[in-house]
């Protein structure tokens, strides 16, 4: 959905037309899969952080044009909200210091676009949601106004053909319709990108979504939407429930969400999860090209697929598999559910704990998974997101042989280990996952997390000043101690 598009208008002979795009696409995937050396590669890390623009009274700042416009940066994108802006990471090949790399990338990156903000009387701040943000900052006049943002908001309001429904308990309850759906944009993530080769794709994706609900729980950073507390990563709900255009009472409510976890253990390789994205969600922009893949392939070049890549790209797995035609085509594990913040340090070092876990259990699957039917991942993964680190998740004993319920902090202790030799095998030196353990390690024992920290501090202030006030001194808080790069256990809580 990142591609910039000219056509607004859509035909029924543009979706017929369309859904033969896709099938073919799908046919030429299937064929560039089965030939020998596809995608092979040393394994490499990405990433895409989306971040809010506030201004001096830590509310939202509608000016993403502008900044976009000035820097001037084809690394920097907009975002469906004018208050939000996107960074896209240059890929960090396998090796040492991978994700010192990458935070040295995002500090720099995060220092110029503050500079720049600064002129416009602006700050910029990577928070999973902005706990200042109200109703009035959002509606259609909120979404940034380029083709794409607009067609998508258009077509997912015209399927549902009313109001989105949004009902959120956890701390706090919030239930409100809504007409549009700007109320997406009001979350930010940071995605991170894990390259793998094609024959060990089942066996990464599988282990990234036994493992999602542990790194979710570690970074939740979204507790307050609108003024309530809600959940620990409220992000996963409010993204869902504010795509959602299916119907109570209808055939498409049996249909899944746009917004999704997944329907089950991959089996064998990537082909079936396309397959079921062509198969169970009807296209929203059909958008077609000249260009057939069988022909790309005959000329021994990896095959563009737009239309099923434009498809994917409006299907939103929380982890999403990913074809990419650069560098002779290669497959990608997108890890989309962590929240942006609360600093470089934070995210990078969840995104180690993914890599060293999807590494390091890849041998074990076998046994774990019959431990841990499907439905019971995904229950792990909302409970993740609506307690953080005080949820419990079911997870297999391989000693007693049963299903248990335990703390998450509890399994990511145990589990720490594995990481650490996982990252050894992707060639991470002992000095770097030294450094990134030591940052979870450091959550874990404090139980402090960016959730936590906003809780805390809230708290604390809702003792001796209104909610509004409250919530502005929040992020006022959050905000300088954001600025000292440090990890978010070890900042200070005093008000």
């Amino acid at each position: 959905m990142g591609k910039d598009i000219e056509q607004t208008q859509f035909e029924p002979k543009d979706f017929e037309q369309y859904q033969q795009c896709l099938n073919k696409n799908l046919q030429a995937f299937r064929e560039l899969l089965s030939q020998p050396g596809f995608g092979r590669g040393s394994p490499s890390f990405g990433a895409e952080l989306e971040l809010y623009i506030m201004d001096d009274k830590a509310a939202p700042k509608p000016i993403n044009n502008v900044i976009h416009r000035q820097m001037k940066d084809k690394h920097l994108t907009l975002e469906l909200n004018r208050f939000n802006l996107e960074y896209n990471f240059i890929p960090v090949q396998q090796g040492d210091a991978p994700f010192s790399k990458m935070r040295t990338q995002m500090t720099a990156a995060l220092q110029c676009l503050s500079k720049l903000a600064r002129t416009k009387q602006a700050r910029i701040l990577p928070i999973g949601i902005l706990p200042t943000l109200q109703a009035s900052d959002m509606g259609l006049d909120a979404i940034t106004d380029i083709p794409r943002f607009q067609v998508l908001a258009k077509a997912l309001r015209d399927k549902r053909g009313s109001d989105f429904h949004i009902h959120i308990d956890g701390l706090e309850s919030l239930d409100l319709h809504w007409q549009d759906v700007s109320l997406e944009g009001a979350n930010t993530s940071f995605q991170f990108h894990y390259r793998i080769n094609p024959e060990n794709f089942a066996d990464a994706y599988n282990a990234a979504q036994l493992t999602t609900p542990l790194a979710l729980a570690l970074s939740a950073n979204s507790p307050i939407f609108l003024g309530r507390k809600l959940w620990h990563e409220t992000r996963i709900a409010l993204f869902k429930q504010s795509t959602d255009y299916r119907i109570e009472d209808t055939l498409d409510k049996h249909l899944p969400a746009r917004v999704l976890f997944g329907f089950g253990w991959v089996r064998k390789d990537i082909y079936e999860m396309f397959a079921e994205s062509v198969y169970l969600f009807d296209p929203i922009l059909p958008i077609c090209t000249d260009i057939d893949p069988f022909n790309e392939l005959r000329s021994g070049q990896a095959p563009s697929l737009s239309e099923l890549r434009l498809h994917l790209g409006s299907i939103w797995n929380w982890n999403r598999p990913i074809y990419d035609p650069v560098d002779n085509g290669h497959l990608r594990i997108e890890l989309r559910s962590l929240p942006a913040g609360p600093t470089p340090c934070n995210m990078l070092a969840s995104a180690a704990l993914m890599s060293g876990l999807m590494r390091g259990l890849q041998d074990h699957l076998s046994a774990i998974l019959p431990g841990l039917p499907f439905r019971y991942a995904k229950q792990n993964f909302y409970r993740a997101a609506k307690y953080g680190l005080q949820a419990k998740l079911f997870w297999p004993s391989l000693l007693s042989g049963r299903l248990e319920e335990r703390p998450v902090i509890d399994i990511l202790k145990e589990l720490l280990p594995v990481a650490e030799e996982g990252l050894c095998q992707l060639g991470v030196a002992d000095s770097e996952i030294n450094q990134q353990i030591s940052i979870i390690k450091g959550g874990l024992e404090t139980q402090i997390n960016g959730a936590q920290w906003q809780i805390n501090m809230f708290d604390k202030l809702i003792k001796t000043e209104d909610r509004k006030t409250a919530l502005s001194q929040l992020v006022e808080h959050y905000y300088t101690q954001y600025q000292t790069g440090e990890p978010v256990h070890e900042w200070s809580e005093k008000i």
